[in-house]
């Protein structure tokens, strides 16, 4: 089970050096292990950033850069994802509780994943998450400032870490536990075989394979998949390609 040091937060291209300063004051202030980001729009290293960090400057000088959400993650089993829209995603929304108690089940790095200031994460970007948290703001401006939403989301995060009290209920039996997901680098080099197969035996087509891949995508994130299911499929697409340029054919011996 995690603690809050084993947390990474992950804002996807901040724009507002403001923002991302306050972000590391409440990395600092809540204990986060590590901010990553992903082509920051801004300098985080610059002197608005850093008016508004206060005593977690320290936070900004040790975050990690890195050219896309994919790389960002890729050692990560377990990711949530924040969204604002109430329509049209790839997984369930969840509250903050439920979406992470299922983080904080999970072994480190563990990670928040925060959109852009302007429009959020893309459906793609969202895929990469296991689960999708929403704040339930209202629905005539459901948007947050990215500091404002960082902010509700670590102290439920923390809230999770508290002391039980002293009126607790007996406890229920433990369900038996579940594999752990895999890396996210793994289940992306996995699709990426699976994709390309499907391209050359023209199962996919190359203005379609998009959309029908994140319909894979979601329907792996669902399942959570552990290392030992994404190597079996991997080694399943890799047995196709080899018979496909064979030319076996079903039955045949050689």
């Amino acid at each position: 089970m995690s603690s809050p040091s084993e947390l990474v937060v992950v804002l996807v291209e901040p724009a507002g050096p403001l923002n991302v300063g306050s972000v590391a004051r409440l990395c600092a202030n809540f204990e986060v292990a590590e901010l990553r980001l992903v082509a920051p729009r801004c300098d985080h290293l610059g002197a608005e950033a850093r008016l508004l960090a206060v005593h977690g400057a320290w936070v900004l000088e040790q975050a990690r850069l890195f050219p896309s959400l994919a790389a960002a993650l890729a050692d990560c089993r377990r990711v949530v994802a924040t969204s604002g829209r109430r329509d049209g995603e790839p997984l369930p929304l969840l509250a903050p509780e439920p979406a992470l108690h299922w983080l904080r089940q999970g072994s480190a790095p563990l990670a928040l994943v925060f959109g852009r200031e302007d429009r959020g994460l893309s459906n793609d970007e969202l895929l990469q998450a296991g689960r999708l948290l929403t704040l339930g703001s209202g629905a005539a401006y459901p948007s947050l400032n990215l500091s404002h939403a960082v902010a509700m989301v670590l102290h439920s995060w923390r809230g999770l870490q508290a002391p039980p009290s002293f009126a607790q209920p007996l406890p229920l039996p433990l369900p038996l536990p579940l594999p752990e997901p895999c890396q996210r680098q793994e289940i992306e080099a996995m699709l990426g075989d699976a994709e390309n197969l499907l391209l050359e035996v023209g199962f996919l087509h190359p203005h379609t394979a998009q959309a029908r891949m994140a319909k894979l995508r979601g329907l792996l994130q669902r399942a959570q998949a552990s290392s030992e299911e994404v190597a079996l499929v991997r080694g399943m697409v890799r047995q196709l390609r080899w018979a496909s340029e064979r030319g076996d054919k079903p039955g045949q011996t050689p």
